[in-house]
């Protein structure tokens, strides 16, 4: 079962009921959408749940990451996606206090200055590299 846990206090706040969580989290997806088509979104308890057809696992992993990081959700199943065998190893980092793109960029690459490579890979889960925070996870490209 594919299912990604979260820090439920942090977050993008879409919503202020859970009623409206469902609804708020797929419009919010959609507007960046990373590439999974026929998106379903149920929300029940802080659970998440994405169903749908992604064009690629990185597709997959950023509406995961982008349904995970949202105020009110501690978890994310998407056992309901469909999305093909991934190519590229990734791990998931949460940010802690003190982190910058280049900080984590220095851990996992040896150098700062390749943050770039990490926000391109979660550029629709990080809008603005300067703008992270405690608890955001991202996905980081491993060669």
């Amino acid at each position: 079962m594919g299912l990604l846990s979260f820090a439920k206090n942090i977050g993008k706040k879409l919503f202020h009921r859970e009623e409206e969580a469902s609804e708020k989290i797929a419009a919010y997806i959609e507007e960046d959408n990373p590439g999974v088509s026929n998106l379903q979104v149920t929300v029940a308890n802080g659970v998440a749940s994405l169903s749908g057809e992604a064009v690629s696992s990185e597709a997959l992993e950023k509406a995961v990451l982008m349904a995970g990081n949202v105020h009110g959700v501690s978890e994310v199943k998407f056992d309901g996606v469909v999305a093909p065998v991934a190519v590229e190893k990734v791990e998931y980092y949460e940010i802690v206090s003190g982190d910058t793109l280049s900080a984590v960029a220095k851990k996992y690459y040896g150098k700062g200055s390749a943050y770039m490579r990490i926000f391109e890979a979660n550029r629709e889960v990080i809008k603005d590299p300067d703008k992270i925070y405690v608890g955001q996870k991202i996905r980081i490209p491993i060669d």
